[in-house]
């Protein structure tokens, strides 16, 4: 489990268009990274508008948005149309990435114990440094948010 103060996970990510991303490139800036199960299912399309209504304010303060999701290049190209959606949604088809960041494992669905993705968010700070960790996302509508509240606070 990420708590605040520890270093952020190194990665290098696929973005919809192929380029990699790494979170190396955002050094000195605020970066958002949520998790997410899947492109265009309704918890995480509420999330994902959240953060494109919240766009604006986030990038007059500087942070950067990425989207992680195991979905390949062609489901997030379709998903960021659909929805203009502003930032980058980024490929983990391994789970690599999730698991660094505590967003894959064991969860509750339906009543069932299963494996997967679990909704959350670490806001990264300008030091690559855990700002914050939002472990399991509740409210996916209201997420976003609380991510813009606890930014605008610092």
């Amino acid at each position: 489990m990420l708590e605040p103060g520890d270093e952020a996970p190194p990665f290098t990510l696929s973005d919809a268009a192929g380029r990699e991303v790494s979170l190396e490139e955002f050094a000195g800036r605020d970066v958002v990274l949520y998790f997410y199960p899947r492109d265009d299912t309704p918890g995480c399309t509420k999330e994902a508008c959240g953060f494109r209504d919240a766009w604006d304010e986030l990038q007059s303060l500087g942070v950067v948005v990425l989207g992680v999701s195991a979905d390949g290049p062609d489901t997030h190209r379709r998903f960021a149309a659909k929805y203009r959606l502003p930032f980058p949604l980024l490929s983990d088809p391994d789970h690599g990435v999730m698991r660094a960041y505590g967003a894959y494992g064991k969860k509750v669905m339906y009543g069932k114990t299963v494996t997967g993705v679990i909704r959350s968010t670490v806001w990264i700070g300008p030091d690559g440094r855990v700002r914050r960790h939002w472990a399991r996302v509740a409210s996916a509508a209201a997420h976003p948010g609380k991510v813009l509240e606890a930014v605008r606070g610092g």
